[in-house]
């Protein structure tokens, strides 16, 4: 189920009912502009002319006021010069929203709307009930007031949606304005809403697991990935189906950028624990086997298929799994894909194998070709890998990757330790005798490696405590764990970096540097800055607005009910 702005459903029973307040109603009543029999006369017929969107009519288990998250998707995106229209007297005389509704629905704008009286919370009650038509044009995307540099270019309407917007996500999660503005960078308020709730619930989840002395479930793993709000991922384009610009796809860990700087991801900095959620139930169901396996990098994928391709600069090789309700969506591997094959469409299909992620974890080498298979359902893929550069890290990386459950990999590590290179398949190479008894890909069912007394490797992870101490910052009050802090927190001060870190990461930079500078360097820089024009990236493109039945991408957003996709990885 998606978590998109959804209003908590437990209620204090102490607090008692706030009764509706009659105050005005003579007064509204005096005011009404037709009596009760004419109104429901010029009702006649109007239903049918006027229907409510048809995601209404799906089971809602909480209140009237509580809108649908397809409702948010879509008012969000409104802007004050978006035509609308309203039914005609929708609302009974006698009350005071007859009043009001009567004076603004002449509206032919949103911007209008706003002047003649109407809020954000009256576009989504009527919206609901049907009793507003939108006729474009409408964003693409909902605007992201963090990324306005100019608020002259902001309207009236921009203004009202955003307050209101972020007072609900607010109110809704139990958060504060101030757990939403400290995100990391690239990261709008409203996914930063959503990172929170996951990153509360990865820190109950360790907390829980811990206490009790178990593995994670799958499920709560599911329950995290479900609660993260996925980025829009252009960079991916190895990856990225035909026709799509994008994908849900987010890395945590350690990366190295386009410039040459190796530096763990921000939202790594930013949610901790969702990592060591991540890595806790790896690590807990290595098997003896698989002691060999290191990483340093997570890549996690939501919805979408990817198309065949080899990963490039990976370590060893990698541990994927599958989670979600879904059907097909198995991995087509090519195991002994030595890449001599210089175009990976004229490998053979018959010398893949296809690996049913759901059911177990998979072992295998990401730099030979493989693919995702198209699926229906809700699907998300959780990858452990190993940068190539790892032992060019800084040492305070290695040691944070650490402290949330990474095994990271030591300076001397064997990318062949667990699994044995590919042969190739025109002229066929020989395996070395070290490696005969290595397979060349393996999978552990769940049936064995989820089973508490299975064989592992190591004993139960336990970092909730070691995390809180190494990231205060990103772990600490409400926004971490979802209670209500009392006085000031204390903070465990992580003491400076040594010589020796300040001192990698001078020549990481001095190398970083060099590279830009050099011929090769500035051409990339050149095409990432075309890649990146305002052209493309701007997310107050408009079209017109076409409603349709919305899909949930099941992570904390609900797909574009206005560009709606064939979500299929």
């Amino acid at each position: 189920m998606p978590m998109f702005l959804r209003r908590a459903s437990t209620v204090d029973p102490a607090k008692p009912r706030k009764t509706r307040s009659t105050e005005g109603r003579e007064e509204a009543k005096a005011a009404a502009v037709m009596t009760s029999e004419e109104w429901k006369k010029k009702q006649v017929g109007l239903d049918s002319k006027w229907p409510a969107p048809e995601y209404m009519s799906k089971s809602h288990a909480h209140g009237a006021t509580c809108y649908r998250d397809e409702t948010y998707e879509i008012t969000t995106r409104w802007m004050a010069e978006t035509k609308i229209s309203y039914r005609p007297h929708a609302k009974a005389p006698g009350s005071k929203s007859h009043i009001r509704y009567e004076k603004y629905s002449k509206a032919k704008t949103v911007g209008q709307a706003l002047k003649l009286g109407s809020w954000p919370a009256d576009w989504c009650w009527d919206y609901e009930r049907g009793f507003i038509k939108v006729h474009g044009p409408v964003r693409i995307e909902p605007l992201d007031s963090s990324k306005i540099t100019n608020e002259d270019e902001t309207t009236d309407v921009d203004k009202a949606i955003w307050r209101w917007y972020l007072r609900e996500l607010a109110k809704r999660h139990e958060l504060t304005i101030e757990d939403l503005k400290g995100g990391c960078s690239g990261e709008s308020l409203i996914m930063r809403a959503h990172r929170l709730l996951s990153q509360r619930e990865a820190r109950r989840i360790l907390k829980d697991a811990e206490k009790e002395k178990r593995k994670i479930t799958n499920d709560e793993v599911l329950t995290v990935l479900r609660k993260w709000s996925f980025g829009k991922n252009t960079n991916r384009v190895n990856v990225t189906p035909e026709n799509q610009e994008w994908v849900w796809s987010d890395t945590l860990g350690l990366l190295r950028d386009r410039i040459g700087d190796i530096h763990l991801t921000p939202p790594t900095k930013t949610y901790p624990e969702v990592i060591g959620v991540l890595n806790k139930y790896l690590h807990d169901r290595i098997p003896p086997e698989m002691k060999s396996f290191r990483w340093t990098s997570i890549n996690l994928n939501c919805n979408y298929a990817a198309k065949r391709h080899r990963d490039g600069n990976n370590f060893g090789p990698s541990a994927i799994q599958a989670f979600g309700d879904f059907e097909g969506g198995c991995l087509n591997y090519w195991p002994e894909d030595d890449r001599t094959c210089d175009k990976e469409e004229k490998m053979k299909a018959a010398d893949s194998v296809k690996l049913n992620l759901k059911d177990g974890l998979c072992l295998f080498n990401g730099n030979c070709s493989h693919s995702v298979d198209d699926f229906k359902g809700e699907r998300y893929s959780v990858v452990f890998f190993c940068v190539r550069c790892f032992n060019e890290a800084p040492e305070e990386c290695k040691a944070q990757l650490r402290s949330v459950g990474t095994i990271y990999p030591e300076p001397d590590a064997d990318r062949w330790a667990v699994i044995r290179p590919p042969r190739g398949y025109a002229n066929k190479k020989d395996v070395q005798p070290k490696d005969k008894k290595k397979p060349i890909y393996k999978v552990y069912p769940r049936s064995r490696i989820d089973r508490a007394d299975a064989p592992a490797a190591y004993p139960l992870l336990s970092i909730s405590d070691r995390v809180a101490r190494e990231w205060p910052a990103a772990c600490a009050g409400k926004a971490g764990l979802g209670e209500k802090v009392k006085g000031r927190e204390q903070m465990v001060v992580k003491k400076g970096a040594t010589a020796q870190d300040k001192q990698t990461k001078a020549k990481a930079k001095a190398k970083a540097k060099a590279k830009t500078e050099s011929p090769k360097g500035k051409a990339l820089k050149d095409k990432v800055v075309a890649k990146t024009t305002p052209e493309r990236k701007s997310q107050t493109k408009t079209q017109t607005f076409t409603p349709r039945k919305t899909t949930s991408a099941s992570t904390g957003q609900v797909v574009s009910a206005v560009k709606k996709r064939t979500m299929a990885n």
